[in-house]
């Protein structure tokens, strides 16, 4: 049984006159260990898929149909106590913008605690000597002072950082990360995708990248998804989609990476 399987995911929204269907048919398959890649321009359906798998769209304003089976058990039916328990725990994700995620008023290493909280009974000591190991391990200097820190404090790849510790501290075994570089400049990017392999690499976190930057998911990763107005238009490994590309999307999409020095063309 694979760690992960989504077959035939379809997610539509209604409103009172239409139906949009966002993402139509998907199907992808990841074991423990897997790097997986989505790619595809805005409005492409890769982060409605991402957010599908994570559990976090709304069970009231999308119809989703087919099946993402995590573990043997079936996100889109299960009880929410239950994919809550799965949440954090088992499947974290990481998102574009942390200053958004981030809560201003609250110090980074209480959010970063925020997993703990929910999932183990731990005690505030406990809490903060595993947050500020988890912002060590994220590489991240002098930790304890990030520990107190508010996140307008950090730059930008720090506040990444930070959120990669928070969606690790529990060590799930699937790691949804949503555009987690597109904010930052490239010298950073290359930083972050250095420390998604390492993770993959010490922990066997499976790892489901999404971008629209083919270029990031020919350096992090092994097989890639392309997403074409809620198609997957094209599969298949990395290499071998970015050398030989079947679909004129797939072409263009190749055809428009910018160059970049800190990774591997495509």
């Amino acid at each position: 049984m694979s760690m992960l399987k989504v077959e035939d995911l379809c997610i539509k929204v209604h409103d009172k006159k239409t139906t949009d269907t966002l993402v139509y048919d998907v199907d992808l398959e990841m074991e423990k260990g897997d790097i997986l890649g989505i790619v595809g321009e805005s409005g492409s359906g890769k982060t409605m898929t991402a957010l599908a798998i994570a559990g976090l769209l709304s069970r009231h304003d999308m119809e989703k149909s087919g099946h993402i089976t995590f573990e043997g058990i079936n996100l889109l039916e299960v009880e929410r106590k239950v994919l809550r328990k799965i949440q954090g725990n088992e499947i974290s994700m990481v998102f574009q913008e942390p200053l958004n995620s981030l809560n201003p008023l609250k110090k980074v290493g209480w959010q970063v605690e925020e997993s703990l909280r929910v999932h183990t009974v731990m005690d505030k000591a406990e809490m903060k000597e595993r947050a500020i190991q988890a912002l060590r391990d994220v590489e991240l200097d002098n930790p304890e002072a990030v520990y107190n820190s508010y996140p307008h404090e950090l730059s930008g790849g720090m506040r990444q950082r930070a959120m990669i510790a928070a969606a690790m501290i529990i060590q799930p075994r699937l790691l949804i990360a949503d555009e987690p570089t597109t904010a930052l400049d490239v010298t950073i990017q290359a930083e972050i995708v250095e420390l998604l392999k390492r993770i993959n690499k010490e922990r066997g976190t499976a790892i489901l990248f999404i971008s629209h930057d083919l270029s990031l998911v020919n350096s992090l990763c092994e097989r890639v998804l392309v997403m074409q107005n809620g198609l997957v238009v094209e599969s298949g490994n990395c290499e071998e989609i970015f050398r030989n590309p079947r679909q004129e999307y797939t072409k263009k999409l190749i055809n428009a990476i910018p160059k970049n020095p800190f990774f591997k063309e495509a």
